[in-house]
């Protein structure tokens, strides 16, 4: 038995920055991660990727990012950053530390709480706990017909490196969030010889740059106004920037960005490539064939791959076995670095905000840490 003032569960932004500003106040903790180094979950995502909000507004607790680095960072001077972050307050960062799951010690009571953190080495009593592991542990695909005996290629998204490996290939990325919408380009920029995407609902697609302002910024601003406001001014920015992409096989959007606080498609390309043919849109798959898919319009098409960009879940329910504190779709009930219905144990990082996700886990992750030091 291992023991410390606070554990946190994973080593990513929400983490770090989470022990970061603990450390600003004087209060130790220990991160458990399972990787191998700090940033390694940034480094091994697919090589193409930049973060989609600038410098300024990306950086963790108490410690921005240099300004040697540029406006938007790729996934491998993010993950450097990281490390730096960690080197700059000697956090206690334990590596290759597979949190198997997190329950109360049967000895503490609700007045004097105590969790017991268990890895595959060994276990950590401590009477806080952080839960820092991210909304992508787990890579999902749903269930689709015939699926099982389609005989091409299937990926997770996750598991996407480069387009250079289906050069002269047909592929289907099924999804449209932002990672669908990216890979899709990049298979093309990589010469596949057909690439589709396959929308389920219409998104809203946004600019990463509208008139010389990043978008983060620009969401920063219209999240003071009503949300019905904000999406009016963004529908018309973004149609104002893109045109009627009805033509293109992609309809008006099924919901908008700041009434159902979810985060847009914030294009790098991928309406260019729509435009010039590149990347063909596709309605949703109805079913799969041993050669390829069928779509809801009726539409049979061949592929050699398919790609799945269709999220993750939390894997919290597996994780925290402690009743009361999470939903029924393995999210946190409480707000993101505040206490959560079991005194001792916090949450941060499991949100979606137009402002920023990294902008908004720097403000969580010092709340936290007041929450923490406080009690």
């Amino acid at each position: 038995m291992r023991e410390a003032p606070v554990v946190i569960v994973g080593a990513g932004s929400a983490g770090l920055s989470s022990a970061g500003a603990l450390k600003s106040r004087g209060i130790s903790a220990v991160v458990l991660d399972a990787g191998p180094a700090v940033g390694a979950t940034w480094k091994r995502r697919y090589e193409r990727l930049h973060l989609h909000t600038i410098r300024k507004f990306s950086g963790l607790a108490d410690f921005p990012i240099p300004a040697r680095y540029p406006k938007y960072l790729s996934k491998e001077e993010y993950a450097e950053y990281l490390q730096t972050y960690a080197e700059h307050f000697a956090l206690n960062v334990e590596l290759g530390s597979t949190v198997q799951r997190v329950r109360l010690d049967p000895e503490s009571t609700r007045e004097n709480p105590a969790f017991l953190v268990e890895t595959e080495r060994d276990t950590w009593r401590t009477p806080k706990v952080v839960i820092a592991t991210g909304m992508y542990r787990q890579a999902l695909i749903p269930p689709f017909s015939g699926l099982e005996e389609y005989r091409g290629n299937v990926v997770h998204a996750a598991s996407y490196a480069s387009g250079r490996e289906y050069a002269g290939k047909r592929v289907l990325v099924v999804g449209i969030g932002n990672t669908g919408a990216e890979i899709a380009v990049d298979l093309a920029e990589r010469g596949a010889a057909f690439v589709a995407i396959s929308i389920r609902s219409a998104p809203p697609i946004v600019p990463r740059d509208l008139l010389g302002r990043p978008v983060q910024v620009s969401g920063m601003l219209l999240s003071r106004l009503p949300p019905r406001v904000a999406d009016r001014i963004g529908r018309t920015l973004a149609r104002l920037t893109f045109g009627d992409l009805r033509r293109y096989g992609i309809g008006p959007p099924d919901w908008l960005p700041f009434s159902s606080k979810r985060v847009p498609v914030i294009d790098v390309g991928f309406v260019a490539s729509l435009k010039r043919g590149a990347v063909a849109a596709r309605p949703n798959v109805a079913r799969f064939t041993p050669d390829g898919a069928v779509f809801a319009d009726g539409r049979e098409e061949a592929y050699d791959a398919v790609l799945f960009a269709t999220g993750y879940t939390t894997g919290l329910d597996k994780l925290v076995e402690i009743p009361g504190v999470l939903n029924e779709s393995a999210y946190p009930r409480s707000l993101s670095g505040e206490p959560s219905a079991q005194p001792g144990l916090y949450f941060i990082g499991f949100l979606h905000s137009n402002r920023g996700h990294i902008f908004e886990t720097n403000l969580d992750s010092q709340k936290l840490a007041a929450n923490i030091a406080g009690t």
